[in-house]
């Protein structure tokens, strides 16, 4: 048995850290980290004002097997409409939501942030 799978997660957990960090330097406020649902996880929830925020965030070292914003098929969609579904029922969310993509490139410290606000729609 290897380290690699617990190494990546823990490599996409501090993604998220940093995500998080970045959107609040940016305004918004965090709801939740890594909302687990059967079928699927939220990343970040955050508030925008009075929108919640469904966040997606997305990691590439390096652009060699294309942008991370790529990695967002119509299939990740429809199971990030589906955990989003099934939070806005639990907490009976009221409020407009809207999902974005926060995509990642680079290694640290040189990291670059490509924010997708209203990245698709739950139709």
């Amino acid at each position: 048995m290897t380290d690699r799978p617990q190494t990546a997660r823990k490599r996409g957990l501090a993604i998220e850290r940093l995500a998080a960090r970045w959107l609040i330097d940016r305004g918004l406020t965090l709801v939740s980290a890594n909302y687990q649902v059967k079928g699927g996880e939220l990343d970040l929830i955050m508030q925008d004002g009075d929108t919640l925020v469904f966040v997606e965030v997305k990691h590439r070292a390096t652009p060699a097997y294309g942008h991370p914003l790529e990695t967002i098929t119509p299939t990740k969609q429809r199971r990030l409409i589906r955990a989003a579904s099934l939070y806005i029922a639990r907490y009976a969310v009221s409020t407009p939501c809207r999902f974005d993509i926060l995509a990642i490139t680079g290694h640290s410290p040189s990291l670059e942030f490509h924010w997708e606000k209203a990245a698709f729609d739950a139709y």
